[in-house]
């Protein structure tokens, strides 16, 4: 039978209809900068978090019902835990007779190590008590999860940090305490990198317990950065404790054209007994600029017991929803501080915590105690989900007086940071690098009681700066080409900031701030 072209469009048509019914969600399900993604299920709710880094409130606190629609409702720890410095990575969810426990990782001052430490609630939102580290070998100990054995014990798995100093790593693995705040008895080397596509390092555990076999998903070589290497492997054992065989075919998920470094995560089983793996990857377009993202697929598992994931191919770009559910679309963020505290999705580098209020509708920034006339005094920020966007603020300019300044900036992080400033009747462009700022270009601005400030980049690093007076934007720096691309540090995305800052008693005020995504095509 031959179509005429008429009815072959309408077939073609129909044909992409039931394609679009079956493939529900898209990746990423966590839009951002969510390295390290741990999810436990409890009842029906699924709860995860991530990785902090230098970002604080540390550890986001998220909850779904479909594992593909998920809402932030609040953070671990507000402020960084007494006993700890920086690096706060890898935070692992558990649940055990009614109380919620997260084991992560944070830099010990006293030893100037990597240490695993614990806290608790008894809800997922809190509030949450921190017990300190439990282990923090000499060459550093990160990513513990817990894991129970053939005979009902608990278990805690975490990897030594022997990269750091050019040393084989080892997942380790040792007894919990009933109570599961410390270790007890002896350690365990369960495996280490052997392989070749596992580079200087295996690391991000996870054990799934399957017929008369223990699973042990991990991630190997390179994480972060724009030269990553990293693959997802898998061995197996009849015991928690080993020995462990390598699956022949690792690593079972590693790069395509849509996603790139794809590792470390976690394994969670719906009530109906399919297993998901939510691990972070990069977009291939954006890629370090806006972080590391969660994305989530199925396991699948053949005959011969090992498990595979998207065939083969790699993260999947499009794929059935778990429960059938439509993925919510991406949203744009605005604030127009209406609230008397700053939203959960607002962030602050934690060892600059940021002196604000709120009032009538404005967010009114202050330079934080001791910072005297430092550029970024306090600096709150937002995670940017697309290397394509526009970000807008409006600013009062009453207060930019004696060396005061009002910011809007991409910030990596304390020390590497591109915006426009307003302060002293003129609009900078400023670019801090390495902790050292410099100047690009400037322009006057006639005088007004409020400026608006634009940000737009474009494939995350292509930046471009405006300041809208006498009723038209008026580009800052236009013919310099300006690059974002020192701005990312190896283990984080960029941020959208507010900044406050130029004299010890500088206070900037902003109406409102948003960041619109423009999913514009990588040129």
């Amino acid at each position: 039978m031959k179509l005429k072209p008429r009815s072959f469009v309408v077939l073609c048509a129909l044909l992409l209809a039931q394609v679009a019914t079956a493939v529900d969600y898209q990746n990423p399900v966590l839009r951002g900068d969510f390295p390290d993604p741990s999810v436990i299920r409890v009842g029906e709710d699924y709860w995860a978090t991530a990785t902090a880094s230098e970002w604080a409130p540390l550890f986001p606190i998220l909850h779904s019902r479909d594992l593909i629609n998920w809402e932030l409702k609040g953070h671990v720890f507000s402020e960084k835990p007494t006993w700890s410095k920086q690096n706060y990575w890898a935070p692992e969810l558990e649940y055990h007779k009614g109380t919620f426990f997260v084991y992560y990782t944070g830099r010990n001052p006293k030893d100037n190590r990597l240490h695993i430490a614990v806290a608790t609630a008894p809800d997922a939102l809190g509030p949450w008590t921190d017990h300190g580290p439990m282990i923090g070998q000499e060459d550093g100990s990160i990513d513990g999860i817990i894991e129970t054995d053939e005979k009902g014990d608990r278990y805690m798995l975490w990897k030594n940090d022997g990269n750091s100093r050019n040393e084989p790593t080892f997942i380790y693995a040792q007894k919990l305490s009933e109570d599961g705040l410390k270790l007890v008895g002896e350690m365990k080397q369960l495996i280490r990198n052997d392989q070749p596509w596992e580079g200087k390092l295996i690391e991000g555990p996870d054990v799934l317990k399957r017929g008369d076999y223990f699973y042990m998903f991990y991630a190997g070589a390179g994480c972060c950065g724009k030269q990553c290497s990293y693959g997802t492997g898998v061995a197996r054992s009849k015991s928690l404790l080993g020995p462990y065989e390598k699956y022949a075919k690792n690593p079972i998920v590693t790069h395509n054209d849509e996603w790139r470094c794809p590792g470390h995560g976690t394994i969670v089983s719906t009530p109906d007994g399919r297993d998901f793996f939510l691990y972070h990857a990069y977009d291939a377009k954006d890629t370090v600029y806006v972080g590391r993202q969660g994305v989530l697929d199925e396991i699948k598992w053949g005959a011969d017991g090992w498990p595979s994931i998207n065939q083969g191919r790699g993260t999947s770009a499009l794929a059935k929803s778990p429960f059938g559910k439509a993925q919510k679309p991406r949203t744009d963020f605005e604030d127009d501080f209406t609230n008397e505290k700053l939203g959960l999705h607002w962030q602050w580098p934690h060892i600059m915590e940021p002196s604000y209020k709120i009032e009538k509708g404005e967010l009114i920034l202050r330079t934080g105690e001791g910072r005297g006339d430092n550029l970024f005094g306090s600096a709150v920020a937002v995670q940017t989900s697309t290397g394509n966007y526009a970000a807008t603020t409006l600013v009062h300019t009453i207060d930019l007086q004696n060396g005061s300044k009002a910011g809007l900036f991409a910030f990596g992080d304390w020390h590497n940071a591109i915006g426009i400033v307003l302060g002293g009747g003129k609009a900078e462009l400023i670019k801090r690098h390495r902790n050292k700022d410099e100047a690009l270009a400037s322009i006057k601005i006639p005088e007004s009681e409020k400026v608006y400030l634009r940000m737009t980049a474009t494939d995350g690093h292509k930046l471009s700066f405006a300041v809208w007076a006498d009723g038209k934007w008026l580009e800052i720096g236009a013919d310099l080409n300006v690059s974002g691309d020192f701005l990312p540090p190896w283990d984080r995305g960029v941020r959208v900031a507010l900044t406050a800052g130029g004299s010890e008693s500088a206070t900037a005020r902003f109406d409102w701030l948003r960041v619109i995504n423009q999913e514009i095509a990588a040129k």
